[in-house]
């Protein structure tokens, strides 16, 4: 499953430098505007501790996380939507992500410089969304246009399209996000191929001084960011990126201790993978035992034959049934044994959802 998150922000927020925290890609950093200019693509591992405790249990030779992708796009300035500083390739970069992570200056430092001039979380991110909305008015407004045509002479696409393009067009207009609406499950299928900008799901991200890491409640600017995230019902994160850097840098084993000394208890990254897994709506099933353990990304509302075919088409193509333990079961039995002897084990069908946490065995005959 190939979803990617894409980091955006004004220039010189700390995209680069989180994305290399993020993936130890090493993307260019430079103190300057447009630094990153062509997009850079990571893949990083999902965090996932119920991994390590499924190799305790059932040892394996090998164990691979699942992973998800992160790309690092070059800053967005004023204008951006109509061609300033390289907008317009910016926004065509942002077009192609499933999800937006919104980094925002949330520290004070003479000596890194601000395209604005001064340090203003909400005006920053205010200019990111109003480019954002502007280029999706002008985008909705020329398919508005021709639909308008077309569905005079009944065309049922068209006169489906119509009244939603409507309802987008009057929400940005009011300064609103197209994913401020609420779409049933036809709409939103028609909605996903107008390719907008606004509908992706966003995570505010506000880069922190060191001092405020272990409260970012205690930053006046982290604050104003979760107001005008919490306004939007999406998440915002507090991360000092220039530390995450620092600890991604670090040997694992030495991690912990660096987070127990700056009073964290787990790092700002882990947060990010985990909350941008969430945001776009993914969860994690596992199989176990022989030469891997290892975690797989479905998306919520998967069912086990669909699951079956993200490790090999042919496990969906012949599916017959997945033997099923829940892994909060395997964790309180402590061994397979015990958990079927307790009747934990289950038979699942072709109708089956996949929950989060489940661990697979799947029969398939091709």
């Amino acid at each position: 499953m190939s979803l990617t998150a894409g980091i955006v922000g004004l220039p010189n927020v700390g995209k680069s430098t989180l994305f290399n925290a993020i993936t130890n890609a090493g993307a260019e950093m430079a103190n300057y505007p447009f630094a990153t200019i062509e997009p850079n693509v990571g893949v990083v591992e999902v965090p996932d501790k119920r991994l390590d405790r499924l190799q305790e249990i059932i040892p394996a030779k090998k164990i691979i996380p699942t992973t998800f992708e992160f790309t690092d796009i070059a800053g967005i300035v004023k204008g951006a939507s109509k061609g300033e500083g390289l907008g317009n390739k910016f926004l065509a970069n942002i077009r192609e992500v499933d999800a937006i992570v919104h980094i925002v200056r949330a520290f004070d430092d003479p000596n890194i410089t601000s395209v604005t001039g001064t340090v203003d979380p909400k005006d920053d991110i205010e200019t990111i969304n109003l480019e954002l909305e502007i280029a999706d008015l002008d985008s909705v407004t020329k398919r508005l246009g021709r639909v308008e045509k077309v569905a005079r002479a009944h065309d049922k696409e068209a006169m489906a399209e119509l009244p939603l393009l409507q309802r987008i067009k009057k929400a940005l207009e009011e300064g609103k996000p197209a994913r401020s609406l609420e779409f049933n499950k036809d709409e939103a299928k028609i909605v996903k191929g107008f390719f907008l900008l606004t509908t992706k799901p966003v995570i505010y991200v506000a880069n922190i001084s060191d001092e405020s890491i272990a409260d970012p409640m205690q930053s006046p600017y982290f604050k104003v960011v979760k107001e005008i995230a919490d306004s939007e019902n999406s998440p915002a994160l507090a991360i000092s990126v220039r530390t995450e850097e620092e600890i991604s840098e670090l040997d694992p084993s030495d991690r912990s201790d660096f987070l127990a000394d700056l009073g964290a208890k787990e790092s700002g990254l882990d947060q990010l993978i985990q909350a941008t897994y969430r945001l776009l709506g993914l969860g994690t099933f596992f199989t176990a035992g022989g030469k891997e353990n290892r975690a797989w990304t479905y998306k919520v509302g998967t069912k086990a034959p669909q699951a079956a075919g993200i490790i090999h088409s042919d496990f969906e193509r012949g599916f017959i049934r997945a033997e099923t333990v829940s892994f909060s079961d395997l964790d309180q039995y402590g061994s397979m044994e015990a958990v079927k002897e307790a009747g934990r084990l289950r038979i699942e069908g072709k109708d089956y959802v996949v929950q989060d946490g489940d661990i697979f065995e799947f029969r398939f005959n091709v």
